[in-house]
């Protein structure tokens, strides 16, 4: 709290594609740290983001970046993943001679920072490693503080030699893309509460746990092992201001929440979401799924002729494994009951 002057130890988590400054700006306002994504925006995109948020509060705003390198062009694996998506294509009626190939996420660059350093915004985080000294350099320079995730020790002993300010916790639980980035072994990442402790003990910095947290009682015993806050993402999915779906919303709100698995198929990373048509007949993780974030081409027009008809089976609903904390609230009233207070 006193890092990021906040009120309560309390992350919302980035959810690329799933809110927009609406939330961050909610988030900041009820005391936590609001936090904007910038995964999928434009500089212009985040420039409008950003205005809104600091038109509606004067809290703490923590704005996030992937930091991937983008991969070269693969025509080969390319093509063994428009294969192994022919059948849907067909199904589908999408003609896949007329889908683009190429990026669909943009990774922290000169020209964002340029854009950001108007706004100096109190807190920049980063997925999947940090990107170059420079950059962080600059962001340092305005006075942020500069977080990013690990999901081993070895990774948070990494980053805090880098010089980060405070290192996200992110336990196997999590949603969304896993911020692993000192190897692709899926076998080194293990559960918040049995990592937590460990990271705790491995670094001086501040350590927040991501990852399972869905109510007051997650909140308390993430900070009984040693966090000094906590990052919650599943849990604010379904608020009033988020921006997912009424598929993806029906999902975090069913039975079908409580199957959740890793998968690379819609991005090509791996993110946990909840297991749906397409993750049961490929396989949740794919070879032939092209390098992040490149596999995203391939799917978006499934995944669009799917939901027009009123379907998820193709559709990367994101989740945690544990999405009981879903509910249909404002997000400052989600805040108030993570917090414990009324």
């Amino acid at each position: 709290m006193k890092l990021f002057g906040t009120e309560l130890p309390i992350v919302q988590a980035p959810m690329a594609g799933s809110q927009a400054g609406n939330m961050a700006a909610a988030v900041s306002a009820a005391g936590a740290l609001g936090s904007l994504p910038c995964a999928l925006l434009s500089v212009d995109g985040m420039r409008k983001e950003l205005e809104l948020i600091r038109g509606r509060t004067h809290g703490p705003v923590n704005v996030n970046f992937f930091c991937h390198t983008p991969p070269a062009a693969d025509e080969a694996r390319e093509a063994a993943w428009r294969t192994a998506l022919a059948p849907y294509y067909r199904e589908l009626g999408i003609d896949a001679a007329k889908i683009p190939a190429g990026p669909g996420r943009a990774p922290f660059s000169a020209e964002f920072a340029n854009a950001l350093e108007a706004f100096k915004p109190e807190v920049v985080s980063f997925h999947f490693g940090l990107p170059a000294r420079d950059l962080v350099g600059r962001v340092k320079a305005w006075g942020a503080k500069v977080l990013s995730s690990a999901t081993t020790v070895d990774e948070a002993r990494w980053l805090e030699a880098q010089g980060v300010d405070a290192i996200i916790c992110q336990g196997l639980e999590a949603g969304g893309h896993r911020g692993m980035f000192l190897t692709d072994d899926l076998t080194t990442q293990v559960g918040t509460f049995a990592l937590l402790p460990q990271v705790v003990k491995a670094v001086r910095v501040p350590v927040i746990a991501a990852g399972g947290i869905a109510d007051s009682k997650g909140v308390a015993a993430a900070l009984a092992l040693g966090a000094s806050a906590v990052q919650v993402g599943t849990a604010f999915l379904c608020c009033d201001e988020a921006t997912i779906t009424p598929i993806h919303r029906a999902a975090l709100l069913g039975e079908g929440a409580r199957h959740t698995a890793l998968t690379n198929l819609f991005t090509g990373r791996p993110s946990r979401g909840i297991v749906n048509r397409l993750m049961r007949e490929l396989g949740p993780i794919s070879p032939a799924a092209p390098a992040f974030p490149l596999a995203t081409s391939g799917i978006g027009p499934i995944r669009a002729a799917g939901e027009a008809k009123g379907s998820g089976d193709f559709s990367p609903l994101w989740s945690g494994q544990n999405a009981t904390g879903c509910r249909g609230v404002p997000a400052a009233e989600q805040v108030r009951s993570l917090a414990g207070v009324s």
